[in-house]
Formats: structure tokens, C-alpha cells, sequence
């Protein structure tokens, strides 16, 4: 008879380690396994970076023991998973605690699988159609009805910024179109709706990227999976509001069918874009997602996208960037941020950054024709698609999503998607349409 394999149990220690291991070691040995020994005032980053160095130990799982915090866990949980394995962390504490933290793990080993996907496995509908059959499951089939509209039927319906950017690949490019409506009642008004960018690869078009910036590229739908996995811990948190999803979904080719540099695109709000960058292809779809978002009448509007290397080269990895007109609305959710243990950064955005990027031939252009979109790019994308919102920008927030993946591991943080992101915006959800 086979026995089970053991489960080491992992403690907190207030106590520097012993001598013999070094007074500012993070680990030392216990009798049952492992205990962690916490910095004061940077207890959940000690904790994360423990959980790290135990993952490298080769452990499939533990189990947490003795006095944990939720948010302690929580911190242990994101340092212990990688890409191969989002399991193994037996949490501990009193039923609410457990019941948090499962639908927590619920909702962003989804999106962190989703993110880690390959290029290959995740074509724009498979991505549209994975996160309708999610929400649908968290939330029950008869809360939800959605449609998908791909291919040629985004030209009859005139979001041309999707089709355009997906129309050099042979999986056609693809929207959902997705309504949480508890009530069922098809006159209750929408409260709110997230838009997320879903660029399933990003080979930056013919404006090709060089091989290690293409390298990480199917973390370029990481927006799609971040507002999706959001909506869904919300609805598992209590969200009674009706709010509709849309993930504007592509790949973004080259071949004898993709849009090239020079090209003019006509949306449907009337504005003309002129393509002086395939490879600033984010907020062109983008546009699309915000527009639908902004006929539906939502009060509150949030998108998210892992939309310019500007950001990451504003607040680095470990922040996510906001963007907002609605700066009263904008303070609220750095709040929201906050009690969620997620970092965020507010970037500048004011009406003039919508003239930050002019052309000779359309309304505006996608971006400046220099490397990387020249100064300020972060706030000239955000400037970009604030033309397409409705009310100048009240009730709109925009995450550049700077935190969402790594492409290698660190002392924090297993290569691969993060998930910062998805709590603030759930919370953001839950405190504005249920205040």
C-alpha cells in the first residue's frame, strides 16, 4: 500500500532566523518544514519572495500553518505558482477567509492560464468563446447571453479598428459582446461595462518587432483576461449590477491581406485615423471596444490593456499605469487600488493629449512615426482613445497594464502572467455601482 507523500507545513516566524543560517535569511528549517521569518514593514513582499524560493525548491505543494493573514496568503500564493502549475497552496483559517481566497484562485488561475497560453492554442475566437463559457459558469447560463461577431461581419457592423488590425492573419479577428444581467430584465440599464484588449499575437505588423520584444507577445490579450476574470470575481463577490464585457480580440500579422503603414480608417463615431505605427495596434481595437461600450449607455466604463512599453517605462514591472478625464473617479479607484494590495500609478491625461498625434491625411494619427512612440507615449495612447468614449471621459478609467506579465522570473514573481489588475478593477466594479 502506497502512502501519501508528506505536505510540508509552512509557519511565520516574527524572529530573524538562527545564526547558522544567516540573521537575515527569509527561511530556515522547522520540524514540520519551513517557516518564514517576516521583515517588519515589508511583510507581504518577504512573504512573496519566500514563497519564490520554495518554489524553486521543486515543492508541489504545502500547506500554510499557525496564524496567517488573508492578504499574507494571498502574497504566498502569487510568489509559490508558475506558469506550469497554478495549484498546490492548502490555504488556513476561518471559512470566510478560505471562501475569499478559493474565488480568488478561481478567477485568476483562469486568466493566468489564459495569458499563458501559446499563440498557436488561442486564436481570436477561441479567446472570445473561453471567456464567454467562464463568466457564464460563474455566474449561471440564464444571468448571461452574449454573441460573438468575427470576420467579415465587424466591416457590416463598422468596427473597422478590430478587423483592420486582425486582417492579415487567417483566424479572423473577432469581438464578444457579453451581458451579466441578474435581473434578466432586457430594460434594466447597463451600470457599467469593460472593455479589454485581445491581441492573441503581436508580431507588431510591419512594423516588426525585434525577436525578444516578440518573444512574450501572447501576453497581449493579458487586458481581455484581466476584465473578464475581474467580472467574474465581482460576481462571485456580490455584484448585482448589470454590466457588459466586450474583449476586442486579433492577431496581428504580416501578409499580402494586413493593413499597412499609410493606411486611413474611418470609425464609427465618424473619426479618421491615420496608420503611422501597425505596431501601436491596441488602442485601434480598442477604439472599437469603447465605442460599443459607450452606446450602451454604462455610467462607468474601464478598459484594460497591455498597451505601451512607455508605461512599464514609467512605473516599471511591478505597477500597473491609470489613466482618467474624471480625475474625481480616478482618486476613488487608487483607493480601491490600494485596499487590494495592487500598486498602481496615475499617468497624466488631459483633452490635449487627444492632439498629441496629428497627421496631414486624417483626423489623428495611432501614434508618432518615432521608436516607441516618442515622449509621453503612455498618456498620447490613452489621449488616443479617450476620442472615443462618451460624456468627455466621465465615468472612464484606462489601466495600461505595465504589471500584467513577466517574460522572465524574479525574486517576486514567476515568468509568466501576474493578474495585477483584476482585483482592483472588481473592486472598483463593486464600490461604484453598489455604493
Amino acid at each position: 500500500m502506497q502512502s501519501s507523500p508528506v505536505v510540508l507545513q509552512i509557519s511565520l516566524q516574527q524572529q530573524p532566523a538562527p545564526e547558522q543560517f544567516g540573521t537575515k535569511a527569509l527561511l530556515s528549517p522547522s520540524a514540520a518544514g519551513y517557516q518564514i521569518h517576516l521583515k517588519t514593514g515589508d511583510e507581504q513582499r518577504s512573504v512573496q519572495k519566500a514563497a519564490r524560493l520554495l518554489d524553486n525548491l521543486g515543492l508541489a505543494a504545502v500547506q500554510l500553518s499557525g496564524d496567517w493573514s488573508l492578504e499574507l496568503q494571498w502574497a504566498f500564493y502569487q510568489g509559490f505558482v508558475n506558469a506550469k502549475r497554478q495549484t498546490g497552496v492548502q490555504f488556513t483559517g476561518d471559512s470566510s477567509t478560505l471562501k475569499t481566497l478559493e474565488q480568488r484562485v478561481q478567477c485568476y488561475r483562469f486568466a493566468k492560464s489564459l495569458v499563458n497560453q501559446t499563440p498557436e492554442q488561442l486564436s481570436p475566437q477561441l479567446l472570445c468563446e473561453q471567456a464567454a463559457a467562464f463568466i457564464t459558469e460563474i455566474a449561471g447560463s440564464a444571468k448571461v447571453n452574449y454573441r460573438l461577431i468575427s470576420g467579415e461581419q465587424l466591416v457590416a457592423e463598422g468596427w473597422h479598428g478590430v478587423y483592420q488590425v486582425g486582417r492579415g492573419s487567417v483566424r479572423p479577428p473577432a469581438m464578444l459582446e457579453l451581458d451579466f444581467n441578474p435581473g434578466g430584465e432586457a430594460a434594466t440599464p447597463v451600470a457599467a461595462a469593460l472593455v479589454g484588449k485581445g491581441i492573441t499575437f503581436d508580431s507588431g505588423g510591419y512594423s516588426i518587432k525585434a525577436t525578444e520584444g516578440m518573444l512574450s507577445m501572447k501576453c497581449d490579450m493579458g487586458g481581455a483576461a484581466t476584465v473578464t476574470a475581474a467580472l467574474a470575481l465581482a460576481i462571485l463577490q456580490g455584484l448585482d449590477k448589470r454590466v457588459k464585457l466586450i474583449l476586442c480580440c486579433a492577431e496581428n500579422l504580416i501578409s499580402g491581406h494586413a493593413y499597412k503603414l499609410g493606411d486611413i480608417i474611418t470609425y464609427k463615431n465618424g473619426t479618421t485615423v491615420e496608420i503611422v505605427n501597425t505596431d501601436a495596434e491596441g488602442r485601434l481595437v480598442l477604439a472599437d471596444g469603447l465605442q460599443l461600450a459607450s452606446d450602451s449607455g454604462a455610467g462607468l466604463i474601464i478598459d484594460a490593456a497591455t498597451l505601451t512599453g512607455a508605461a512599464v517605462t514609467a512605473v516599471g514591472g511591478e505597477y500597473n499605469a491609470l489613466f482618467a478625464l474624471d480625475k474625481p473617479l480616478a482618486q476613488r479607484a487608487l483607493v480601491y487600488a490600494e485596499q487590494q494590495q495592487e500598486l498602481t500609478w496615475q499617468l497624466p491625461l488631459e483633452k490635449w493629449h487627444q492632439q498629441q498625434c496629428p497627421s496631414p491625411y486624417a483626423d489623428t494619427a495611432n501614434s508618432r512615426p518615432v521608436k516607441g512612440g516618442g515622449a509621453g507615449g503612455a498618456s498620447n495612447a490613452a489621449g488616443f482613445l479617450s476620442r472615443f468614449v462618451a460624456n468627455d471621459g466621465k465615468g472612464w478609467l484606462h489601466f495600461d497594464l505595465a504589471a500584467a506579465f513577466n517574460g522572465s522570473s524574479n525574486a517576486y514573481w514567476a515568468a509568466g502572467a501576474t493578474g495585477q489588475g483584476i482585483r482592483t478593477i472588481a473592486a472598483t466594479l463593486l464600490n461604484e455601482l453598489q455604493a
